[in-house]
């Protein structure tokens, strides 16, 4: 219900400023945004999109602290954000 209720409210605001990457940090916010029921490990290393916006899949920091084994793949996942966000800047 609360995610019903606020997604107009989520979309407007992507609207309005017109992000160039989004980062979905956690399961949660990754099901959510995408609108799916996968994995976290199942959506991470893909560059999927939200209403047009490449969207990039990525462990919460919460999960880093209890999983230090994670931290690597987690900066892997922000290096292809920077990627994206280098080649949208015509690198």
């Amino acid at each position: 219900e609360e995610i019903e209720r606020c997604s107009p409210f989520l979309r407007r605001q992507v609207a309005l400023v017109e992000p160039e990457v989004i980062i979905a940090f956690g399961t949660f916010a990754s099901r959510t945004l995408l609108d799916v029921r996968e994995s976290l490990g199942r959506m991470r290393g893909r560059t999927h999109l939200y209403r047009g916006v490449p969207l990039i899949v990525t462990y919460h920091p919460a999960a880093l602290l209890r999983n230090p084994n994670w931290t690597r793949p987690a900066w892997e996942d922000l290096q292809r954000v920077r990627r994206l966000l280098e080649e949208g800047a015509g690198g």
